[in-house]
């Protein structure tokens, strides 16, 4: 009894600090002109949602602020409302609550393991896994590497070994990892990072080792079977030969008809273009394949899809990745005791490195760039690719200062890394920044001598990533790192969830913990603004 009147006499106190007059008054008589404009404006689609914010500083204070400043646009005054306003659903969630939200989010984005069901697309997957979010809601290849960053540091190491689980079985029984877990995705992969994930795991059981190198060595050839067909075109399905006879590889895919998930989108593309139109889809789905979809990368005119031709470009980033999978395999024989095993693949390495520094590598630029088959040449577009060979360590000391000073000049935006300079209306260029990106250019950095580049990226991007979290209460598949805001572009809407966003989050705020407050003290500081 005593406790309950405490807390009433509490309240009684806490109730008395307000004045009657103003508790009892309503926004539209509180905040008058301000009230009008929000509401007219539809600032926010439900016309509740203003009406319910909470000040963050007294009605008085707030109506002086705004009759000094007068917001000129909407933008201006959506920018006030949320300085002074907690408002639902939209900015009441705390930048600094975002590494908990992560990890609550994690069994949110769960599956349990599929049954193969006639009818269903969807392929069967034997283990748990995570998915990335929103309307993808399968595992996908690439996107899984990311989010195991933050699983590992998220105490979920058992969904990372159920996610390999996963992996090596699709691998046994369809040759490599489809780019998604349905029928529709089967005649592609996507950037191979399979690889990386196994230095990922915490399990080195011999049985287990030999299952998974026999796994790494079939990816493998699925990468290089086309190492045999080579005809006077000089390529043949994901291998391309270079002027020196050296191979390198492509993205791909196995067949030459629309998308089945973005059938309408293709068809309207081959449609505007006087290419055969199976050589258009072929270009598209290896576009699907390279993760990049869509980006200037692929394209002969920078600002129009019709123009892509995906299988003529021979990319930085899927050769630095095939490089490390060699160099890996080639660790793994020698450990299994198999030495003509690890001098086959040391030798196809060794050939490999030499081959990017030769033709992917303009050190009058000061980039790792994606050469172009059919020119002859390096393409012109700079683009985040151009880290991947630091991440991989496949960069000499003078070729990384060389990156990193590309990167300042061009790549580095107020939010995080650009995708690339050019603004095109694609996802993956510019003002969009991708979590992947961001770690791999971040990891490559940090292990090549340029931690202060490194950890300003990751302030960056993190600054993004919280700002829109503060706003929205959701982790987003992209963002715009030059207005630090969501992402937009692509064929379908902004996703949230996000796997790989929140993989890269949670392992960054590991990495470098000032970061986390600091962004505790921005808001801090915006709240007290």
């Amino acid at each position: 009894m005593k406790q309950i009147q405490s807390f009433l006499s509490a309240a009684a106190l806490m109730i008395a600090t307000v004045s009657v007059a103003q508790a009892q008054t309503s926004p539209a008589d509180l905040y008058g002109p301000l009230f009008e404009r929000v509401q007219m404006e539809k600032l926010f689609p439900d016309g509740k949602t203003f009406v319910d914010a909470i000040p963050r500083t007294a009605p008085d204070a707030i109506m002086a602020a705004y009759r000094q400043q007068q917001p000129a646009d909407k933008d201006a005054l959506r920018a006030f409302v949320l300085a002074h306003f907690s408002v639902p659903g939209v900015n009441d969630h705390g930048a600094a609550d975002l590494r908990a939200h992560v990890r609550n989010l994690w069994p949110t984005l769960v599956r349990q393991p599929v049954v193969p069901q006639a009818g269903s697309s969807a392929l069967p997957v034997p283990a748990p896994f995570v998915v990335p979010g929103g309307r993808f809601r399968e595992i996908y290849y690439w996107d899984s590497y990311f989010t195991m960053l933050g699983l590992a540091v998220d105490g979920q190491q058992p969904l990372i070994e159920t996610m390999l689980l996963d992996f090596t079985s699709t691998i046994e029984q369809q040759g490599h990892i489809p780019n998604g877990m349905r029928t529709y995705y089967i005649s592609r992969s996507q950037p191979p990072f399979y690889a990386l994930m196994l230095d990922l795991s915490k399990d080195d059981s011999p049985a287990l080792a030999a299952r998974r190198l026999a796994a790494l060595r079939k990816e493998h050839d699925f990468w290089m079977k086309g190492a045999s067909c080579i005809d006077k075109s000089g390529a043949c399905a994901r291998v391309v030969k270079m002027p020196d006879g050296s191979l390198l590889n492509r993205y791909w895919d196995d067949r030459d008809t629309p998308r089945d998930e973005s059938w309408a989108e293709d068809v309207a593309t081959a449609a505007e273009t006087n290419a055969p139109k199976a050589v258009t889809y072929r270009h598209l789905r290896a576009g699907a394949e390279s993760g990049w979809d869509f980006s200037s990368r692929w394209f002969g005119d920078p600002q129009k899809i019709s123009t892509i031709h995906t299988t003529d470009i021979v990319p930085v980033d899927l050769n630095s990745l095939m490089l490390a999978m060699e160099q890996r395999i080639e660790v793994r024989c020698r450990a299994a005791g198999d030495t003509a095993c690890a001098q086959d693949y040391a030798a196809q390495a060794k050939r490999r490195k030499a081959a990017i520094d030769r033709y992917l590598w303009i050190g009058g630029e000061g980039r790792y760039a994606d050469w172009d088959r059919s020119a002859r040449k390096p393409t012109n577009i700079v683009s985040a690719a151009t880290l991947y060979p630091l991440f991989v360590g496949a960069a000499s000391p003078a070729q990384a200062r060389s990156v990193a000073a590309t990167v300042r000049t061009t790549l580095l935006a107020s939010g995080g890394l650009r995708t690339t300079p050019i603004r095109t209306g694609q996802q993956w260029d510019s003002p969009n920044g991708w979590a992947p990106l961001q770690w791999v250019a971040i990891d490559g950095l940090a292990r090549n001598g340029e931690a202060a580049l490194a950890r300003d990226i990751a302030g960056r991007w993190m600054g993004t990533v919280a700002s829109a979290y503060g706003e929205t209460g959701k982790m987003l598949e992209k963002y715009d790192v030059e207005e630090r805001r969501p992402g937009g572009g692509g064929e379908y809407p902004l996703q949230d969830g996000f796997g790989w966003t929140n993989g890269v989050a949670s392992a960054l705020l590991e990495r470098y913990p000032d970061i986390e407050k600091e962004l505790q003290a921005g808001a801090d500081k915006a709240a007290a603004h």
